[in-house]
């Protein structure tokens, strides 16, 4: 493999040959103009460039390649643009405004979910009369089925902004929050996840938030901090249960009872695999916590059967968590897992009538240094020193708990464990404010291009898919056609009448032939 390797860099048919195709592909492409059936929305939070081009290098090393050339999945979508992540108040977002604005496509205030900017961190009062709506609930008004899947708890900042309307992002159960707030009329994000959009499917993890304090968890019963958090009696998960009477609907914790839920049955599921957060993917039970590929498809086979179509939001949301730690090993495992995902979205559903996105909602303060060699372990050392005599990592963190100096020297690379050094002392690594990529292919994917404001993506996602307020996009297709492109027109996929320009035109044309025969 080494000595194919070398023959293909020095010779320079490989490199043109390689671009040629490459630039054929390019040329080939042709605009998909479709209505959007489906929205397979994947965001990798915390997922920057660098995470991105670190983990498609291990990705590559972990079949045993030199980990450079690999395609992930993502790079194989044809429309890439840039997103601005800046919220309101800060240059710097946190995931809860970031959410609020590619999702509800309004930018806010850092910390707080589903309101608008004139709404103040904390502050319950400010968030009345200040809510935005989602696109999963556009979605749903729309007769489409709707998801979540995240590998954080279902109350984390990123599911939390398709449903609730919040202040603060940490309000997950009313024991959250501030007796003042709750004087005031406002509820926690746990049970506005039963109140506000009759969501199909709930995949993460966030059982305590949902039970009577002092509830024992059935995965880990002796465990305190696992046990329910609620101080208003309520179980939520008992009373989504009686709210789903009637119909289909599955709560389960473990990987057995998931794996026995049937799609093709199943009108709802709601699964909570953890009290909080799920396990790094690294760490993962597979025997007790299914994966992310496996939490993806279930959702997808279980929404796929609505005729009208679905939205599906699927979060690698521990990326993001490994980083805050300064555990590169992690978050890169998280991204690879994340990666396998989004190809078995595409492998579910058809590209003519899913536009499929992934982006991230900010970066994180990760850099890719040293000078490595070709195919050197991306998790390993620099093969240049520092003037202090001492080795250093390719990856490295410009703040967080890394900062470890012992008797006037750094520590040495050890473990999976091995938490990467950073420059500055924090408890927990900060977010970077660069841009990050959005990527796009299926319906309308070519909107996704150019450097964009972060809530143009919710805008430009419903627009495709003829959902929301603007449904412009669907006027004059309400019947199967094939338009220039060579892309099939999907049937009025928003299940109501739209296109009354289209139904003027057929009585002007039945009107003009009735002339002409008289």
């Amino acid at each position: 493999i080494v000595k194919k390797w070398v023959w293909w860099v020095k010779n320079p048919g490989f490199w043109r040959s390689e671009a040629q195709k490459s630039l054929q592909s390019v040329l080939d492409r042709k605009l998909n103009s479709n209505i959007a059936k489906n929205i397979l929305f994947f965001l990798g939070d915390g997922m920057g460039i660098t995470t991105y081009t670190a983990a498609r290098i291990l990705k590559g090393q972990l079949q045993n390649q030199t980990g450079e050339e690999t395609v992930m999945t993502m790079d194989t979508f044809p429309s890439v643009g840039l997103v601005k992540t800046y919220s309101v108040d800060f240059q710097i977002p946190d995931s809860a405004a970031t959410a609020t604005a590619y999702l509800c496509g309004v930018k806010t205030n850092l910390n707080t979910i589903g309101v608008s900017a004139a709404a103040r961190n904390g502050v319950c009062k400010t968030q009345k009369g200040n809510e935005v709506t989602s696109i999963l609930k556009w979605a749903k008004d729309a007769g489409k089925s709707v998801g979540i899947v995240t590998t954080t708890r279902v109350q984390h900042a990123t599911p939390a902004a398709t449903y609730a309307h919040s202040a603060s992002r940490k309000w997950y159960s009313d024991a959250d929050m501030p007796d003042a707030a709750k004087n005031e009329g406002c509820t926690d994000i746990a049970a506005q996840l039963l109140k506000n959009i009759d969501i199909d499917v709930i995949i993460g993890g966030g059982r305590k938030y949902m039970t009577p304090k002092g509830t024992k968890d059935p995965e880990y019963p002796r465990d305190f901090f696992s046990r329910g958090k609620r101080k208003d009696g309520r179980n939520l998960i008992d009373e989504w249960k009686i709210m789903k009477t009637g119909k289909v609907a599955h709560y389960v914790w473990n990987k057995t009872d998931f794996d026995a839920v049937n799609p093709e049955t199943t009108d709802y599921l709601m699964a909570l695999f953890e009290p909080g957060d799920l396990r790094f993917e690294a760490e993962r039970d597979p025997s007790m916590d299914p994966s992310i590929v496996e939490t993806t498809e279930k959702a997808i086979r279980i929404l796929q059967k609505n005729p009208k179509g679905f939205f599906l939001l699927v979060e690698g949301g521990r990326i993001d968590q490994a980083h805050h730690a300064g555990r590169a090993y992690m978050a890169l495992h998280e991204t690879v897992a994340f990666d396998y995902a989004i190809a078995k979205g595409l492998e579910l559903t058809k590209e003519h009538e899913t536009l499929t996105i992934v982006m991230a909602d900010h970066s994180h303060t990760v850099t890719f240094n040293g000078y490595p060699f070709r195919g050197q372990s991306i998790l390993g050392k620099s093969p240049l020193w520092a003037t202090d005599l001492m080795p250093y990592t390719t990856l490295m963190y410009g703040n967080g708990p890394g900062h470890k100096i012992t008797n006037g020297k750094r520590p040495d690379i050890k473990t999976k464990d091995y938490i990467q050094l950073s420059a500055v002392p924090t408890e927990s690594a900060t977010h970077s404010g660069e841009d990050v990529a959005v990527l796009a292919r299926g319906p309308m994917a070519h909107l996704f291009q150019g450097v964009q404001e972060q809530n143009y993506i919710a805008h430009a996602m419903a627009y495709a898919a003829c959902v929301g307020a603007d449904l412009r996009h669907c006027q004059g297709k309400t019947k199967t056609s094939v338009d220039h492109t060579g892309f099939t027109e999907n049937a009025n996929v928003a299940g109501r009448p739209c296109g009354s320009v289209a139904l003027l035109s057929s009585l002007l044309s039945v009107l003009l032939a009735l002339t002409i025969l008289m």
